[in-house]
């Protein structure tokens, strides 16, 4: 938990590099993240360095090397740890000529963060601010893996403008609800095709954490946790970096985030190998067929950049792999072939096990699309008995582009204890849904299935659903209640007017008689 007084720190820090010249919120993080990177080099050279004296043999594995680089300065003076303590234009001089040019070679390290600062660039424009920039992140405490994940989280919240291409940021509570409705495992392998920020690959992280803390304590679970088990597809260079240490300050050692077109490039690699998909990919209208890899064409024939994304989701899901995936509503109702194919292969040759409505406006000030939220099982023969539909009305937050908090912080996200149901009162309910999806999702297969379509949740049976084109809109199965209102008889209402003009006209008499 942060703090009032580290993120005043983190906002001085946003706020001189805005007074500095640099508005641009992407960019702004982008040169932090380099920053941080920087000492988080030298911390593990300092490991290296204590771990050598203390063993009394020769350092095994130096960060910064021995001699001086190609423009004779020596590597040792390259360590934050020794220019932060320089006069400003002496660190900018280091920093920008020295520093970052030897920040790119590190790209043949085995480590995915050195491997996407191969093409770093040095973009703060004055000596001062960089002065500025280094003293304020140095006072900011980066020894503790909670605290140092929740600051860059904080400071990625500041990304307020949409990305290129549909990017957006996906609110970390809905984030959080679609972890745990999956309740990842210590043995899962798991995916997101367009990793942005890498939120989700970040929360299943946390939730084995919480859920799963012996995990640590089996050499082969904690060798896959930081080497095998997460992996994030973005075309985004500076995402790609941005996401690495988003994962490397929550404490994952050596996740694959890797520079891929996900519906570009063919998945010959990556088809039936994850277990988990989570993903909330951008959904940026049509692609040319010719831009469209393949084997996606060959699962259903469509421009759809968001009927591809579950195409994709499909194929790199392995048989009995599960997926929560955001989309837009149109995937549900659309009429198109393919739109229709693609949900009568989820029903029918796959096991569609629920949809989220999420309430219009969750994603805002970034879009306002209506939205939801497909949980699937990759079975390939079927299995979808019932679909368990749910009807989000508010997630704690107002809907309008201010989303400000409806609720104290203690009664917003999920409220993860058992019986969360009891916690919220009726009002609260009204007002923060999210411990309702959780603990009714655990009943799917049970009290569910009693519940009346007139009611927040309920399930369909998959004949049902055959039997509407294979629409999965909640509103095509969704009874609204009529209430019965009670009207007056007509000649009661005429005789009761009659009488009040008879009323009237009595009291204008009387006053016309006042007047004579």
């Amino acid at each position: 938990m942060l703090t009032g007084d580290l993120k005043s720190k983190i906002d001085q820090i946003w706020n001189a590099f805005w007074s500095g010249g640099i508005a641009n919120p992407i960019e702004v993080i982008e040169q932090i993240t380099y920053l941080l990177f920087l000492r988080r080099l030298d911390d593990l050279h300092t490991l290296e360095e204590n771990k050598a004296t203390r063993l009394k043999k020769p350092m095994e594995r130096r960060i910064f090397p021995e001699g001086n680089d190609p423009r004779g300065r020596a590597y040792d003076t390259l360590r934050w740890s020794r220019f932060k303590n320089e006069a400003p234009s002496e660190m900018f001089v280091i920093v920008g000529e020295h520093v970052f040019p030897f920040l790119r070679t590190l790209g043949s390290d085995d480590s995915t963060y050195a491997h996407h600062m191969k093409d770093a660039r040095f973009t703060i424009p004055t000596p001062a601010l960089l002065a500025k920039v280094v003293d304020l992140l140095d006072a900011v405490p980066m020894d503790n893996r909670d605290t140092k994940g929740d600051l860059y989280e904080y400071m990625l919240s500041k990304i307020a403008s949409a990305g290129q291409n549909g990017q957006f940021r996906t609110p970390r509570h809905i984030i959080q609800l679609m972890v745990e409705m999956t309740a990842p495992t210590p043995t899962d392998t798991i995916c997101d095709p367009a990793s942005g920020t890498c939120g989700f690959l970040v929360a299943a992280g946390e939730y084995l954490r919480e859920a799963h803390p012996a995990l640590f304590h089996d050499a082969k679970l904690n060798q896959h946790f930081n080497h095998d088990m997460f992996h994030g597809y973005d075309f985004d260079n500076t995402m790609l970096r941005i996401g690495s240490m988003n994962m490397m300050l929550h404490g994952v050692d050596n996740p694959a985030i890797t520079y891929r077109d996900s519906l570009g490039q063919e998945h010959g690699l990556e088809e039936d190998r994850y277990s988990l998909v989570l993903a909330n990919p951008p959904f940026a209208g049509s692609l040319d067929y010719e831009n469209v890899a393949k084997d996606l064409l060959q699962t259903v024939k469509t421009k759809k950049t968001e009927l591809l994304f579950l195409a994709l989701f499909l194929r790199l899901l392995k048989p009995g792999g599960r997926a929560a995936v955001i989309v837009p509503d149109g995937v549900l109702f659309g009429s198109s072939t393919a739109h229709k194919a693609l949900r009568k292969m989820l029903v029918e040759d796959q096991k569609l096990d629920g949809i989220v409505s999420l309430p219009g406006g969750v994603f805002k000030p970034y879009a306002g699309v209506s939205t939801a939220i497909l949980f699937f099982t990759k079975t390939n023969s079927g299995g979808t008995d019932n679909v368990w539909f749910y009807d989000m009305q508010a997630d704690g937050y107002s809907l309008d582009d201010k989303r400000q908090p409806l609720l104290p912080e203690h009664l917003l996200g999920l409220q993860r204890p058992s019986n969360v149901r009891e916690q919220l009162s009726k009002e609260e309910h009204a007002k923060n849904n999210l411990p309702d999806v959780l603990a009714r999702w655990a009943q799917r297969e049970g009290t569910e299935r009693q519940r009346s379509r007139t009611e927040q949740s309920f399930c369909v049976p998959k004949a049902d659903i055959a039997a509407n084109g294979y629409d999965l809109s909640i509103n095509r199965y969704k009874e609204v209640v009529h209430a019965q209102v009670q009207h007056r008889a007509p000649q009661e209402i005429l005789a009761e007017l009659a009488k009040l003009e008879d009323e009237i006209a009595a009291g204008m008499r009387a006053l016309e008689g006042m007047l004579k």
